[in-house]
């Protein structure tokens, strides 16, 4: 626009070009973009000042227990915790983690010393600052062959439970040094399922995460209790167990109608956060049902009740009956508990393929589709004439050794020391200046 001479306006035209340029970068920072560019920038930052809190620059530890998954999967690692803090005392420990949503989860229960490294670069120079003697890994994490790159500790492979479920041995414990199994079911497990393994890899050492005394999470009723703690769906077909989707609503039914009894409904975490459509129905389908129960019931303590979190290890105490899937839970049940009644399921509808792959299905009822109907019937006979008890009792030794609660701690910490005296002694015949292994830290 021209001035009063005629001339243009340089004022008027800087203010234009001013106020577009304003209005073009307050869209800009107000933009979907931008806010999670920068809430990235800000994320960055607080994980940086996350491990440079946690450098391990004040460790001197022996053991390093290597976590390198997020905190969904840190269930993994959670049931380890207190035997680790009791090894501790013996031989010192330090939790390495590679993503920081893991470590905050961490510092909610232990007081054990922490590292946080991100990327594979300040991981091994962590490694060859310090004189580890050993690594333990609690699942099968992508990350763990970085970790695995390190040469001079021994790389120990402990898992996260003991179960009969396919997911249980894979063929990257030829990766670790050692394999460390609750007893010999383990073994044969391994001895079906891998080509060329060598079996001298394996170490049984019990469950030592059940001989931890835990305060109890399940409060004593006069009621007799049944709790139906089902698997999740697994990550494929091969891998799902859960009788969620199948009997789930059948098998909660069956145990509401029994006559002084409550029922406990604790499924795996994973359950209620599931995607499969059938899944959630179920669930869904479960919950109302016990819902709708209590409605009659005035006493609390005779109540049914819905627990989609918290130790189920605490509450087996309290726990007359036990209904369950293939998986951990049903072992553990049977270490802590061998005198008291387990009922298993079969989505399959194999009793031959269950008995060969589960042992623990030889001693057990089994509910699958030719059975679900008599579920009543079935749990009703468990609670007055259970004739399993002796074979449970073989099947305890099968699976977790001989011994009593107590004695797989006492294996897993001689295992450990002995490793460490052997790695100690060995490593005088080496000398270590670099690793040949690759960093990928997309």
């Amino acid at each position: 626009m021209p001035g009063p001479s005629g001339r243009p306006n340089r004022f008027s035209e800087r203010s234009t070009v001013k106020n577009l340029v304003r209005t073009t970068a307050l869209r800009a920072v107000r933009s979907r973009a931008w806010k999670n560019t920068s809430k990235w920038i800000r994320g960055t930052e607080r994980w940086q000042q996350l491990e440079d809190e946690y450098d391990g620059s004040y460790v001197k530890a022996e053991v390093v227990v290597y976590f390198g998954d997020r905190n969904p999967k840190f269930y993994q690692l959670s049931q380890w915790i207190p035997v680790l803090e009791e090894l501790h005392g013996k031989h010192r420990v330090v939790l390495v983690f590679r993503k920081p949503s893991a470590l905050l989860e961490a510092r909610e229960l232990t007081r054990l010393p922490m590292a946080l490294k991100r990327r594979f670069d300040p991981l091994h120079t962590f490694y060859h600052a310090n004189d580890f003697k050993l690594a333990l890994y609690v699942n099968n994490g992508m990350s763990n062959f970085q970790s695995l790159g390190f040469a001079p500790m021994v790389h120990v492979h402990v898992n996260h439970g003991e179960s009969d479920k396919l997911s249980m041995v894979s063929n990257q414990a030829k990766s670790y040094d050692k394999v460390f199994v609750a007893g010999d079911a383990a073994i044969n497990r391994h001895r079906k399922s891998l080509v060329d393994f060598d079996e001298s890899a394996l170490v049984k050492v019990g469950r030592p995460q059940l001989d931890i005394d835990r305060e109890p999470e399940l409060e004593s009723s006069s009621a007799t209790t049944i709790m139906y703690a089902p698997t999740w769906e697994g990550e494929n077909d091969a891998n799902n167990y859960t009788s969620v989707d199948l009997f789930g609503s059948q098998i909660v039914e069956a145990a509401l109608g029994i006559d002084g009894c409550r029922l406990i409904y604790k499924p795996h975490p994973r359950v209620a956060a599931s995607n499969d459509p059938a899944m959630a129905e179920a669930n869904a389908r479960i919950l109302e049902l016990i819902e709708s129960a209590n409605e009659s019931i005035a006493d609390h303590s005779l109540q049914h009740q819905i627990l989609m979190e918290g130790d189920i290890l605490a509450m087996f105490d309290t726990v007359d009956l036990l209904v369950t899937d293939i998986s951990s839970v049903g072992l553990d049940y049977l270490y802590l508990h061998p005198e008291k009644p387990l009922v298993l399921t079969d989505r399959r509808d194999d009793a031959a393929k269950l008995n060969d792959e589960a042992p623990i299905s030889r001693a057990t009822p089994i509910i699958d589709g030719s059975t679900v109907g008599q579920t009543d019937g079935l749990l009703r006979d468990m609670l007055t004439n259970d004739s399993a008890a002796e074979a449970r009792q073989d099947l305890r030794r099968h699976y977790f050794g001989e011994g009593t609660k107590g004695t797989s701690t006492v294996m897993f910490t001689e295992a450990i020391s002995k490793l460490i005296a052997n790695r100690t002694s060995e490593m005088k015949k080496y000398h270590f200046e670099s690793t040949n292994a690759e960093a990928s830290d997309e």
